[in-house]
């Protein structure tokens, strides 16, 4: 506990770390009190904990912090913006002029950036429309706020929200801590813990009580697993040949290169939800359809067999095909061989580009079906007794955007504990990733 004491403290004493904790924790709570500033014309007292939304949707709710099922300003949260990222990911890789912006460097990032930020309104406007059809209900318009005008001013309000959380998020990556939108995600879904866990004890009652320790300990166990399987790498020996500098010869060290078991990180279980997300959305305009109707309720619930045999293919598709676009071993190739390195016992060239994808396609096997068993794990868990709302943080999507954010963060202030030559964190033991030796390509 003294360690702890010291290391807040030695954290605290870093006037620029101070700032910018100060600074991010500032916009994350306009974030949360924006979440429940509701839409024109909508009666407050009508919508919020009575209308909690399940499957898909209340995925979705869960990402905005319950700002979905509040019908507030932030009800599509930044779920827009991740939508669009998707579709110019896939055009990077499939249209040749965002493959010419992708080699651009940081002037073709940014013109890819302005493209995803346009495409997010045009995201957001279409997600309005559907998002006041089938979500927000007659009952929950205040008497004569049921208009087309109105509607007009609602979509602009959610498609303003959308836009303020995207501002929110750049603004905390410029100058808070950590990567602004997944900051944002983690925090819509950790404020849905506490809320969840009494659920879980009032349903349980004194008498469950030891069964609910139990679950406590068996997500710290399963928490565990995913930091450990997260954190795997596959390193890659590295030989660079000596150098002749001046009069000294420098180089001639071993060094490697990581691969990281789960390289694609959350994003196939993201661009899984999302895909299971139009089942619902069409679902929701062909209501008369029984056939339709009942093919979309079971792909809108996570606890039915159809819903986690087709997130699990979906995420090994994802996985692989993520990976695809944003590994390149050519690339990585030749800057290894640019470097004076190589793979001892591999020719450079072409033979170490074929002997990293050999590697990288035996590692994204095991890690896409990793990714498929944790988006299955709360499935499971309602099965074994967990109420819904807590079995969410038992696997999926949640519990690997908190693993991921929570350590990436922990990784930012240790760079700044270590710069400013601060090792009260480093005692208890260093968090594994920016702070490991690793060559220049391997980053």
């Amino acid at each position: 506990m003294k360690k702890f004491f010291t290391t807040i403290k030695n954290i605290w004493s870093i006037e620029e770390l101070r700032t910018r904790l100060i600074y991010t924790l500032g916009l994350l709570l306009v974030f949360r009190l924006g979440s429940f500033i509701v839409l024109p014309g909508i009666d407050a007292t009508k919508v919020g904990g009575d209308n909690d939304s399940e499957g898909v949707l209340g995925l979705l709710n869960a990402f905005s912090g319950g700002a979905f099922n509040n019908v507030s300003v932030l009800g599509l949260g930044i779920m827009p913006y991740i939508t669009a990222s998707i579709v110019i990911q896939l055009l990077t890789f499939a249209v040749p002029y965002f493959q010419k912006l992708q080699k651009e460097g940081d002037s073709g990032r940014k013109k890819i950036n302005n493209f995803t930020r346009i495409f997010t309104v045009f995201v957001a406007a279409a997600q309005s429309v559907g998002y006041l059809a089938t979500y927000v209900k007659p009952e929950h318009y205040m008497f004569g706020m049921n208009t087309p005008m109105f509607d007009f001013t609602r979509i602009i309000c959610l498609v303003a929200g959308t836009m303020f959380c995207l501002w929110l998020g750049e603004k905390i990556t410029d100058k808070g801590i950590g990567n602004g939108i997944s900051m944002l995600i983690m925090v819509g879904i950790v404020s849905r813990l506490p809320a969840a866990f009494i659920e879980e004890i009032t349903v349980k009652g004194m008498k469950g009580s030891i069964i609910v320790i139990l679950e406590v300990i068996a997500l710290f166990f399963v928490v565990m697993a995913v930091v450990a399987i997260t954190q795997a790498v596959r390193r890659i020996q590295l030989q660079f040949a000596k150098q002749m500098v001046g009069n000294q010869a420098v180089g001639g060290r071993r060094q490697y290169l990581p691969l990281k078991l789960i390289g694609a990180g959350v994003m196939p279980i993201i661009f899984a939800q999302s895909a299971l997300f139009l089942p619902s959305v069409i679902g929701s305009f062909f209501r008369e359809n029984e056939t339709i109707g009942n093919i979309s309720a079971a792909l809108g619930d996570f606890t039915s067999w159809e819903y986690n045999v087709t997130t699990a293919l979906l995420i090994i598709i994802f996985t692989f095909f993520y990976t695809a676009i944003t590994f390149n071993p050519k690339q990585i190739s030749d800057d290894i061989k640019r470097s004076g390195g190589y793979i001892p016992g591999v020719k450079p060239g072409d033979a170490t580009a074929e002997e990293i994808d050999n590697i990288l396609s035996r590692l994204t096997l095991p890690g896409a079906i990793f990714l498929a068993i944790i988006a299955a794990l709360p499935a499971f868990a309602v099965l074994l007794g967990v109420e819904r709302n807590f079995a969410y943080f038992f696997g999926g999507t949640s519990l690997l955007i908190m693993v991921g954010v929570v350590l990436d963060t922990l990784q930012q202030i240790e760079t700044y504990l270590l710069n400013k030559k601060y090792d009260g964190m480093m005692s208890t033991g260093r968090v594994r990733g920016r702070t490991e030796e690793a060559t220049p390509i391997a980053q």
